[in-house]
């Protein structure tokens, strides 16, 4: 049974960071790309992080370059997007996803909202 269980999410006040975190099981975790998504009211579905299935290649949407920091520990199936220096347009509910080919898995998200 595949899940992704997401964790870190909060409430956080304009300039603070928050760590989440996507815990991975049910499938070969090493052979799958790793994404961040948000979501926020009313908006598309954005893709935030993207990480290579061997942690070599890191790519970001330009809202968050230089702010966020995606990273993944194959030992121990968890992919994390370390968010520094929030804001408010930040706020979101954030999903990870695991992607090979036409496979893609999505987890049931972390509400992140930052606000003073």
């Amino acid at each position: 049974q595949v899940q992704l269980v997401e964790s870190g999410g909060g409430l956080v006040q304009p300039g603070g960071s928050l760590r989440l975190s996507c815990a991975a099981s049910g499938f070969t975790f090493t052979t799958y790309a790793m994404r961040w998504y948000r979501q926020a009211p009313g908006k598309e579905r954005e893709l935030v992080a993207h990480i290579s299935s061997g942690g070599g290649s890191r790519n970001y949407a330009d809202s968050v370059k230089g702010r966020f920091t995606i990273s993944r520990d194959n030992a121990k199936n968890t992919v994390y997007l370390q968010m520094n220096n929030l804001k408010p347009e930040d706020t979101a509910v954030y999903y990870c996803h695991a992607v090979r080919g036409l496979f893609e898995f999505r987890g049931q998200g972390t509400q992140v909202t930052v606000s003073s």
